[in-house]
């Protein structure tokens, strides 16, 4: 730390599912903590990523698109999102140019409007969008609610990150540092390998397979000979659900791990065997002690 008045603190970033909050946190953290997807509802965990510079850290809680649950899993996911707004310095609310406004944005807002914490207005994905139609879009949401900052950005191509990060840190409270200047998550390596691979099967499977896909870790060994042995379980609902991962004779799920596995040994910096399964467990999204056993607990929330 070189700086005696060095800011700290923690920052949420919510909006409807699929505004590109996991484009966002990867861009700004520079390595791949959080799953990407074109399909909404891909993230389910808090995931923070933390950015350090000399003078300040911000702490990113990446959280699900808030939406009406349709399930436990639903209903778990958020309450996340909600607790989250309780909790931070600074919400991110970010929106998709592209897409404007929608109603899951008024449900958003009406939730700001019950929270004191200072609240940026983010419009990701500009590159989608013609120049002149920005203006209206922030005027339109201007109207809606007394945004602290508005800034225009694209998350995939880094344009006016910076300027954004500037202005986050603006706002952030003298603090310590709260983690290492070279960690970028306080997420379980478990955590991040398991996010990888069921993001793979997203990946691959499109629209054949919705998001009753969990991935367990049953375990990794670090060998003497500097190799680390992954095994683990692609969890799904259905049989006909398993059939599709697994492919014709294999070929999907060895794709699926093949692609996986250059992640996870750019993730750890060592060579990877990668070891999967596919197993059938029946609607356990709706299931309390199965969403526990695949590490979706609600009391750490």
């Amino acid at each position: 730390m070189t700086n005696e008045h060095y800011k700290s603190g923690f920052i949420s970033i919510i909006g409807r599912p699929n505004v590109g909050k996991s484009t966002f946190m990867n861009r700004v953290i520079g390595q791949k903590i959080a799953i990407m997807s074109d399909k909404p509802q891909t993230t389910r965990n808090k995931i923070q990523g933390v950015y350090t510079t000399n003078d300040s850290q911000i702490v990113f809680i990446d959280t699900p698109g808030i939406h009406k649950p349709k399930h436990k899993l639903g209903d778990f996911m958020m309450k996340i999102a909600q607790n989250t707004l309780k909790e931070v310095d600074v919400i991110i609310f970010m929106i998709n140019a592209e897409e404007g406004y929608g109603r899951g944005d008024e449900f958003i807002i009406e939730r700001l409007k019950q929270t004191k914490t200072p609240v940026f207005l983010v419009i990701n994905k500009i590159d989608q969008i013609h120049p002149d139609e920005l203006f209206p879009l922030i005027e339109q949401y201007k109207a809606l609610y007394p945004f602290q900052e508005v800034v225009p950005i694209s998350a995939l191509q880094g344009n006016n990150i910076d300027t954004l990060l500037q202005q986050l840190t603006g706002y952030l409270p003298e603090g310590p540092q709260y983690y290492p200047a070279d960690q970028v998550t306080d997420h379980p390596e478990r955590f991040i390998i398991s996010e990888l691979i069921r993001e793979k099967v997203l990946h691959l499977t499109r629209e054949e397979i919705p998001h009753s896909v969990a991935v367990v870790i049953e375990s990794i060994e670090r060998r003497d000979e500097g190799a680390i042995y992954v095994s683990a379980v692609i969890m799904v609902e259905r049989d006909s659900q398993k059939g599709i991962i697994i492919g014709k004779q294999g070929k999907m799920l060895k794709e699926v791990g093949q692609r996986a596995r250059a992640d996870i040994e750019a993730l750890l910096g060592s060579r990877v065997f990668l070891e999967l399964w596919v197993k059938v467990q029946k609607d356990w999204r709706n299931k309390l002690s199965q969403l526990r056993d695949f590490g979706f607990r609600e009391d750490e929330y």
